[in-house]
Formats: C-alpha cells, sequence, structure tokens
C-alpha cells in the first residue's frame, strides 16, 4: 500500500518533469507568443519545483511503510529528479570556476569546448534515471491494482 502523500508528490513531479521537458524546445515560440521571454523565468521554477519535489517524494518514501522494489524505485525517481536541477547548476559552478582560475580560452585549449561531467548528468544521466524510477513505479502501480491479494 502506497502512502497517500506519495502518489500527489509522484503525479506532480511528472508534471513538473513533462513541463520543463516541454518548455526546452518551445522556447522560441514562448518569446514570440507573449512579447517577453519568458523561458528564462520558466526553467528555473520549474527547476526549483523538480529539486523540492523530487527530494520531498524521496524523504517521504524513505519514511513510508512501503516495501520492496517499489520503494526502491520511488526514491531513484525522486532522487534522479532532485539530481537534474543540482546537475545544471554544478555544471555551471564548474565552468565558471574553471574559467576563472585558468582564464576564459581554457576551454578552447582542452578541446572540450564545455564542462562534460555535470551537463551529461544533468541532460542524460539523470532524466533517463528519473524516467525509469517512474515507468518502473507506475507498472507496479498499475500491476498491484490488478493482482489479488496473497492469502499468508
Amino acid at each position: 500500500m502506497i502512502n497517500k502523500s506519495v502518489l500527489p508528490l509522484f503525479w506532480t513531479l511528472l508534471g513538473i518533469f513533462l513541463l520543463m521537458a516541454a518548455t526546452m524546445p518551445l522556447t522560441e515560440l514562448l518569446d514570440e507568443s507573449f512579447g517577453f521571454d519568458l523561458a528564462p523565468l520558466l526553467l528555473p521554477i520549474f527547476g526549483l519545483l523538480l529539486f523540492v519535489l523530487g527530494l520531498a517524494l524521496a524523504v517521504v518514501v524513505a519514511t513510508a511503510d512501503i516495501n520492496g522494489t517499489r520503494k526502491r524505485l520511488l526514491i531513484i525517481a525522486g532522487s534522479a529528479a532532485a539530481g537534474i536541477p543540482v546537475s545544471a547548476i554544478l555544471h555551471n559552478l564548474v565552468y565558471a570556476a574553471l574559467v576563472l582560475w585558468f582564464g576564459e580560452d581554457f576551454w578552447q585549449r582542452t578541446g572540450m569546448g564545455d564542462e562534460p561531467f555535470f551537463f551529461m548528468m544533468a541532460v542524460l544521466v539523470c532524466p533517463l534515471v528519473y524516467l525509469g524510477g517512474t515507468v518502473g513505479s507506475f507498472v507496479l502501480m498499475v500491476r498491484g491494482r490488478h493482482q489479488k491479494p496473497q492469502a499468508v
């Protein structure tokens, strides 16, 4: 049985994730629709919501009376969602710190052009892990509704 506070957090987190994912490719459309640049306003708000809701989901599930794979998948989903904005911020901080310490041409001298580790964490790893935890949790929720209770 899932705690009553877990499901609203789970579905709200999924909604915010989908809104953030839809906002990124639609930045040009958002700019032209409202007459001002809306994307730089929405992305930090969605990032903050992802962090807070992901952390809340992980903490609530960790303290709830949920066992097994369902608990692990929900904690993974919450942690990965919270990791997306954290990785994006760390990417920018590491990039700026290395430019500050080693000069503005540091990234050109390394041949990379950008800080790769936290960028990949924010753009690929955390979103894919979040989706894996979310899909796995959803499958277990659906499967749990259709199974008969086992006799003990």
